[in-house]
């Protein structure tokens, strides 16, 4: 019981143990080296979700969009429903975050899922059946520059964020701008950004947890309604530049998990260094705390 069969789709079920089977009966097809960076693809064939404000229609800086969604709550019933919407956005900040991914893997397909309206307002049962929708759409990456510090949300975005984790669908969540407890970008499955101020558009790995990888997020120009640009601060915007990196590196490398596409980030860091290994004879050990 629990095992996955040869063929499966990814997330079609777990394999807890493995008995009467080798390394055989489970093929793994990967591609031949990670990148070194994310330059050799602009995102073609990558589908992205932002899940968000909206984003405005036919924004010169964002372009067109795949498709356009909205979170509707049912006035009797407080049941959530995802329809389709031409209503655009409703503050600007997901048309920001539209328009860094656009800048960033200018060729990828971005769809918008409406979860906060007018002042950036929302609720935690809005955001979880907007992610939920977009997770079970199976897409490749679903940008979150969004958390919520309710915690009696935390247990279901954990479970939709593992399960986007296992289907091969990667989250890239924003941390807090504030050092509060929120979520779901504190969940290991998914990819947590925050902002630097370096001008260089580089993305740097954190060794000092929670926060994974930070990304230019202070001070940059950002479309805005009205086919306008403003410039902003938070790390709302460097998620999406991380999502774009991303949708780069999955173009090039469209086999990779999420795993490995942490990985691939990491290894690309521009303050990440390969050291040579120190080879010792056998029985030796070594101690490089203090290197």
């Amino acid at each position: 019981m629990g095992t996955t069969t040869t063929g499966a789709p990814p997330g079609a079920a777990l394999t807890w143990s493995l008995r009467g089977r080798g390394p055989d009966d489970l093929p793994v097809v990967a591609d031949p080296a990670v990148p070194d960076g994310p330059a050799e693809g602009a995102g073609r064939g990558v589908r992205v979700c932002v899940v968000d404000s909206g984003v405005e229609r036919d924004h010169p800086l964002v372009g067109p969009l795949a498709g356009s969604w909205v979170v509707v709550k049912d006035g009797a019933t407080g049941e959530a429903e995802v329809l389709p919407t031409t209503t655009g956005d409703t503050c600007g900040h997901g048309t920001a975050c539209a328009g860094i991914i656009r800048r960033t893997a200018p060729e990828c397909e971005i769809t918008s899922v409406r979860v906060l309206g007018e002042r950036f307002s929302g609720t935690g049962d809005v955001l979880l059946a907007g992610l939920r929708w977009a997770v079970d759409q199976g897409f490749d990456l679903i940008n979150l520059s969004l958390s919520t510090t309710r915690t009696r949300f935390a247990h279901h975005l954990h479970e939709l964020a593992d399960r986007a984790y296992f289907a091969r669908t990667v989250l890239v969540a924003s941390a807090h701008n504030t050092p509060v407890e929120s979520f779901p970008w504190r969940f290991a499955s998914v990819l947590s950004v925050g902002s630097h101020q370096e001008d260089d558009p580089v993305h740097l790995y954190n060794p000092s947890p929670p926060v994974e990888f930070f990304a230019p997020g202070q001070n940059v120009t950002v479309p805005w309604l009205g086919g306008a640009t403003i410039r902003t601060t938070g790390n709302s915007f460097a998620t999406p530049y991380i999502t774009g990196l991303s949708a780069r590196l999955l173009s090039a490398r469209p086999r990779m998990t999420p795993f490995q596409l942490k990985s691939a980030l990491y290894l690309s860091a521009a303050n990440v260094t390969l050291a040579p290994r120190h080879h010792l004879p056998a029985g030796e050990a070594s101690d490089d705390s203090e290197n």
